[in-house]
């Protein structure tokens, strides 16, 4: 089955506006005050310009002619054709992650000319498509003037290198995509070096060598050198040096990680000790996550109608109706298929979702197959092992979803909460929402504190909730509950009741 992609409308369902938990909008101005014209922008808007000034032109290209280079040069996009088998599912499925493909790649900078999919019980194991299939593939490549041809699954070296031999221009798999777009989005020294990890663990086993990468460095006779007592013989192939210091920097990029963590950990360590709640929102790639943190909490983070626009965790502190405080963590997106090597070298990121006490799971309401998109996101929850942590999905984008849509996901998930990040529609039901999910505050306390210990006072309406206030000659008189550490830390204070 073939299919013709053209450019796809632009998506207005990713907000921007902000308001903060108490309702008050950020971008509210007294009525006394003339609004100005000149608009400051905020962070996410800076990354996004910068994100945008350098984009590839169509047409100029740079790559080798020799096609068997592939893997000693850097990823290029340009025009591609997409190919996928169909291995169980509805043709609807299969459709749908094509689409998913597509809109990978042209987040990657490239332009999609056509699309391909082929019904087989599964990949073929020489070329991952049939013959037949590969040569009407390879017909495709040249009436269309492609350069690139990208595979809808995980593709091995030899299937790599047998397509290519058939197709006669570069191929690339979804793994090698994605991980593409996440070397184009890491900004911070920590997402460069997980990105960097991952692709290099991808790279290892498909490395090859052709020609002149096979020479030997040698160091006696039988290479032409003179090496010295112990040193003569073949020598070292040029892909053994490759692999070698592949090794090498991975190892460089796991301890340079195990420190970063470190100090997440210790981060992690002082708002544990203070009892805030934390809650992390987790999602499928592009589910409108960001905007729904900037719609909470005014964090002003990077918002783009693509797929993983952020990679980098952002915490941010959001207050319940009656003032109890608690942590939100924008965590990176998850996609079907999602590479293993990804999750491993984000696991240290991902520990904010493991780590949590409650996680709002974002589904985006106007895709085609929302309930897909709820299995995927579980399935890489068991893998993190944060299938056990309380969670309350949400429902996004409702101003653009289909109203049968909604109606499905209200049988399936009967908690959702339905929200539109970009209007505001159910802030307000989903602030109260996250409040009865945090975890309960099982301590009652009638402490009188020293005016001096106004640190304590403060604590107490960060982590807890005030019943009743009286500032007293000996003190501020407090009734409230609060965690059990918190207690503890009050004890000698505590007054008697009545």
């Amino acid at each position: 089955m073939t299919t013709a992609f053209n450019e796809h409308d632009p998506f207005d369902g990713v907000g921007r506006d902000a308001i903060v938990v108490d309702d008050t909008d950020v971008d509210a101005v007294p009525a006394t005050e003339p609004r100005r014209d000149d608009h400051i922008p905020e962070q996410g808007e800076l990354e996004l310009q910068d994100r945008h000034a350098l984009r590839r032109v169509a047409g100029l290209s740079t790559e080798l002619a020799d096609v068997t280079e592939v893997e000693y040069r850097s990823l290029r996009l340009e025009r591609v054709v997409l190919i996928g088998v169909w291995t169980s599912g509805t043709q609807l499925d299969a459709d749908n992650s094509l689409v998913e493909l597509k809109q990978l790649a042209e987040t990657a900078g490239a332009v999609v000319l056509e699309g391909v999919t082929q019904r087989r019980p599964k990949p073929d194991p020489a070329t991952y498509v049939g013959r037949g299939k590969a040569a009407e593939l390879r017909d495709i490549v040249e009436s269309t003037g492609a350069d690139t041809v990208i595979c809808d699954g995980e593709l091995t070296p030899g299937q790599l290198r047998q397509l290519e031999d058939v197709v006669k221009v570069k191929v690339i798999d979804r793994t090698a995509l994605i991980l593409d777009i996440f070397a184009q989005h890491a900004r911070s020294r920590e997402g460069k070096a997980q990105v960097e990890l991952a692709q290099l663990t991808y790279l290892l086993p498909r490395l090859r060598g052709w020609g002149d990468s096979l020479s030997r460095q040698a160091g006696g006779r039988a290479g032409g050198g003179n090496g010295g007592v112990g040193l003569r013989g073949p020598g070292e192939t040029k892909i053994e040096t490759d692999r070698r210091r592949i090794n090498s920097k991975m190892a460089k990029l796991r301890r340079q990680l195990a420190q970063l963590a470190t100090a997440r950990d210790v981060k992690r360590d002082q708002r544990r000790t203070r009892q805030v709640p934390a809650v992390a929102i987790a999602g499928y790639t592009n589910a409108g996550k960001s905007s729904l943190l900037n719609r909470l909490t005014g964090a002003g983070v990077l918002v783009e109608n693509a797929l993983f626009a952020t990679l980098d965790p952002t915490v941010r502190q959001a207050r319940t109706p009656d003032g109890r405080a608690f942590t939100l963590s924008d965590t990176v997106g998850f996609v079907r298929h999602l590479p293993h090597q990804l999750v491993e070298a984000f696991r240290s990121t991902l520990e904010e979702v493991t780590d949590a006490d409650l996680i709002l799971h974002v589904v985006d309401g106007s895709h085609p197959d929302p309930e897909q998109q709820l299995a995927s996101v579980r399935e890489v929850f068991a893998e993190i092992g944060a299938q056990d942590v309380p969670e309350l999905v949400i429902v996004n984008k409702t101003d653009a979803a289909d109203p049968t849509v909604l109606k499905q996901l209200r049988t399936k998930e009967p908690g959702a909460v339905e929200v539109s990040a970009r209007t505001g529609a159910g802030v307000d039901a989903l602030i109260r929402a996250v409040s009865e999910s945090l975890p309960l505050l099982d301590r009652e306390v009638r402490v009188v504190l020293p005016y001096e210990r106004g640190d304590l006072v403060s604590r107490v309406y960060e982590e807890g909730r005030i019943v009743a206030e009286e500032h007293t000659g000996e003190g501020t008189a407090l009734h409230a509950w609060v965690p059990k550490m918190l207690a503890n830390q009050l004890g000698e204070f505590a007054v008697p009741v009545g």
